[in-house]
């Protein structure tokens, strides 16, 4: 959800937003940065500590009397975030600044179905809470982020190709009767290209995040916002049907995917496929950990079905980038980030299947915020959300 920057410059929720993204302004700056008179600031700033959304402390000085510096109070609620996977789920509690408090990693697969699901998620938040010694009335927002085409403004999953039982489920209902806060749902891979944008690559207003685990997504950033499409399934590459004639390893008939079409790139290169063709060679394997674990032990089927994984998710990125030119293309994802054979193949296709001029100056590089990359992501979301200057504007008369 984007900020709306709807309101008034200089009107309250302007003053507080500007101070959060700044991360703490003196009142000089606060003057020069909204252009306010000194009189108007000051009947904003102290609004906006009437209301304990800001606080204000002395900063240092080398000499004089130190300036005031106004922070935002990042310590007055926290947030609840699960981004999952297909096979598992990062669970977290933030402040509002998003500085995690507390997280932990479950094994819990989403084709159990929403309920299921959903139940032991809300036991894992109830263990964060105990844990940062919080209450539910201390939750501000939750945030989650699935392995599925999401329609944003409803919080709905919208038919996803392998979360049986998900399509149109009303996830935020499922919470109101639990917390009295605000649900955000998104897409794992947008979530976490804007967690790499917001803390990594800000300098970049175009993006691709490409999500290689137990399936292939990815995330658009353009123009420094999240593009989600018209339906919600923007960057699902997982399903884009691929042609590998020229490969040694190819069957002679595409293999079937896992949302029941045949020969989608996800079918070749994501790590279920991987999973599939190492345990018919013989490989006692039964997750991706096990599949990095060969590779790392330097196993030559493991070596070679993630290099050629990475050929294939770099023939179809090709075209993505043909298409957007981003700067930046970030590579993450438990397979990914477990071996360097896979931005290697992607590389490898990129450069030779890409226009020169789309390629020209890229970046294809790895991901750098690791598995916490959709927890920032979703933070970044919600907090724009919940002090979107119009909503904070809404509360004072």
């Amino acid at each position: 959800m984007q900020p709306s920057f709807g309101s008034d410059t200089g009107s309250v929720g302007h003053v507080l937003d500007v101070i959060r993204r700044a991360g703490g302004l003196t009142r000089a700056e606060i003057i020069e940065r909204t252009g306010l008179s000194r009189t108007t600031v000051a009947s904003r700033l102290d609004a906006l500590q009437d209301a304990g959304l800001i606080s204000s402390g002395q900063s240092t000085s080398a000499r004089g009397r130190p300036p005031s510096h106004f922070l935002f109070r990042e310590d007055q609620g926290a947030l609840l975030i699960a981004d999952a996977g297909a096979t598992g789920v990062q669970v977290a509690v933030t402040d509002l600044g998003g500085h995690i408090r507390s997280d932990l990693r479950a094994r819990l697969d989403i084709t159990v179905g929403p309920d299921v699901w959903l139940q032991s998620v809300g036991e894992l938040f109830d263990q964060l809470l105990a844990s940062a010694d919080l209450t539910k009335d201390a939750v501000r927002g939750i945030g989650l982020a699935v392995p599925g085409p999401v329609d944003f403004a409803s919080a709905t999953v919208v038919s996803p190709p392998i979360m049986t039982g998900w399509d149109a489920y009303p996830i935020r209902s499922w919470f109101d009767s639990r917390f009295d806060c605000p649900v955000i749902v998104d897409n794992d891979a947008n979530a976490k290209a804007l967690g790499e944008h917001a803390r990594e690559f800000a300098d970049h207003d175009s993006l691709v995040m490409v999500k290689v685990a137990t399936g292939i997504g990815a995330g658009i950033i353009a123009h420094g916002i999240i593009y989600r499409g018209a339906d919600g399934a923007a960057g699902d590459i997982g399903h884009i049907q691929i042609d590998p004639h020229d490969d040694t390893l190819a069957a002679d008939a595409p293999p079937i995917c896992r949302c029941g079409n045949v020969g989608c790139l996800e079918a070749y290169a994501g790590g279920w496929a991987l999973l599939r063709d190492l345990r018919k060679a013989g490989r006692d394997v039964t997750a991706i950990p096990d599949v990095v674990g060969l590779i790392v032990a330097g196993d030559a089927l493991a070596v070679n079905l993630a290099r050629r994984a990475g050929r294939f998710i770099g023939r179809t990125l090709s075209e993505v980038i043909s298409l957007l030119n981003p700067s930046v293309v970030v590579i993450g994802g438990e397979l990914a980030a477990g071996s360097d054979y896979v931005i290697a193949g992607i590389r490898e296709s990129v450069y030779a299947r890409s226009s020169p001029l789309a390629t020209r100056t890229l970046q294809i590089v790895p991901a750098r915020l690791g598995d916490r990359a959709g927890t920032v992501g979703l933070t970044s979301v919600l907090t724009d959300y919940l002090y979107d200057p119009l909503r904070i504007d809404a509360a004072f008369p």
